[in-house]
């Protein structure tokens, strides 16, 4: 069984964060969207990995996928992205007619994607797997009608959903959805809609079968989203002191990595202080990710996620909610305190003047 992850999109929803560089590079966690879904692809067996990346961002990705070992990675443009059947269709030559794991880069799991590959291998005649999901608000997702063991009917953001059971963000498939691609007419804006594929699939007979997702799933699209799976990842973390620490109050679990010096400072876990960074004089709050070789000198940070190499200094509001890219320079002045929620993309530099 080979591996597909699709890491062509734009991400326009999480702009400027994602102006210079693709998301899936994004970090959560301290780590590269796509690591998770490489990670996972890799607990179920899968070596085999070809990546859809966009124009312009194969160098990105292989930086960011370079020295995982034992993984075998082939980059296949989609140029430009017209869908995910579309991603599928550009990739045939990669796939052949192996199964197949299709993965969205921007999705994390909490536990992995083995139970959707197990349920593939476990009964002959299956043509696919879906991750299903109950959602509160499934309009703008692909939805699934279940009856029984099999999906019988597949809507891609339905006006009026006929369930609430969501398409979640990866699928098993077998070498019949090339046939269906093939014959796929574009739907809303030009795309080719893999939902509608399966659909066809269904129409003709095939086995497509659900299985629901155990635990969290984050989809990562927006900046909101981006901190809740940041939240749920260090929810994971048991404590682990590697770094110089001086004169610090440090609560919970809080992972402080080698090289990252912490000094006068309280820091509230869950949190992650990555390799390198410093913080001086400062207040870390729950739910907060300091990047590699970050700076954070007098300031306040609470449920905030901090990019490699960014500067936050002299900031005596505390920051929460903020997502900030990397090697971002914020720098604050004396004045009356005021709420401050930022997202700011990378090379950014802002000054916060404080009435």
């Amino acid at each position: 069984m080979k591996g597909l992850i699709l890491a062509a999109g734009l991400g326009t929803r999480l702009r400027p964060i994602t102006s210079l560089r693709p998301k899936p590079i994004i970090s959560v966690a301290n780590k590269p969207l796509i690591h998770y879904a490489v990670e996972d692809l890799v607990d179920t067996g899968v070596t085999e990995i070809g990546v859809v990346v966009g124009h312009g961002t194969a160098d990105s990705f292989q930086e960011t996928l370079e020295g995982i070992g034992g993984v075998s990675f082939e980059y296949i443009y989609q140029n430009p992205p017209q869908g995910l059947a579309h991603a599928v269709k550009v990739s045939q030559d990669f796939l052949g007619d192996d199964p197949f794991v299709m993965y969205l880069s921007d999705n994390i799991f909490e536990n992995g994607v083995r139970d959707f590959v197990r349920a593939f291998d476990r009964e002959d005649g299956i043509s696919a797997v879906l991750a299903l999901a109950p959602v509160e608000d499934p309009r703008t997702l692909g939805v699934a009608v279940v009856e029984g063991d099999r999906i019988t009917r597949l809507v891609e953001k339905p006006e009026v959903p006929p369930s609430n059971l969501a398409v979640a963000g990866v699928y098993v498939f077998n070498r019949s959805i090339h046939d269906a691609i093939e014959v796929l007419q574009p739907g809303a804006k030009g795309e080719y809609q893999i939902t509608d594929a399966i659909q066809l699939l269904i129409e003709a007979g095939h086995y497509i079968k659900p299985v629901q997702i155990r635990g969290w799933w984050k989809d990562t699209g927006q900046a909101e989203d981006i901190l809740d799976a940041n939240r749920l990842q260090l929810l994971k973390l048991r404590r682990r002191i590697e770094g110089e620490v001086e004169n610090a109050e440090v609560v919970g679990d809080v992972v402080i990595e080698p090289g990252a010096v912490v000094r006068n400072t309280t820091v509230f876990g869950p949190a992650l202080i990555a390799a390198g960074a410093v913080v001086e004089e400062a207040y870390i709050g729950p739910f907060t990710t300091v990047g590699c070789e970050a700076i954070i000198c007098n300031a306040e940070l609470e449920y905030t996620v901090v990019g490699a190499r960014s500067k936050i200094e002299g900031v005596r509001t505390r920051l929460q909610e903020s997502l900030i890219g990397e090697e971002v320079v914020i720098c604050g002045h004396n004045g009356r305190p005021s709420t401050h929620r930022l997202i700011v993309g990378d090379k950014s530099q802002v000054v916060l003047q404080q009435l």
